[in-house]
């Protein structure tokens, strides 16, 4: 029972945490992803918070 709790307590301190959906950490990531690993949901994510807000930043009203 020790050697199984030690071994998680291992796993979650070294497991890396995910960067938020739309964080500029986390469009980079998927920057350097193979398009062909995208899920349909990651590209949506992807064209909302890193294309279109990108787009947003540069127009200056």
């Amino acid at each position: 029972m020790k050697t199984i709790l030690i071994l998680l307590t291992a796993v979650f301190l070294l497991s890396a945490c995910s960067p938020t959906v739309g964080s500029e950490k986390w469009c980079q990531q998927l920057k350097e992803k193979a398009k062909g690993e995208w899920s349909a949901n990651e590209a949506v994510e992807f064209t909302r918070n890193c294309i279109i807000r990108s787009g947003d930043a540069k127009k200056q009203y």
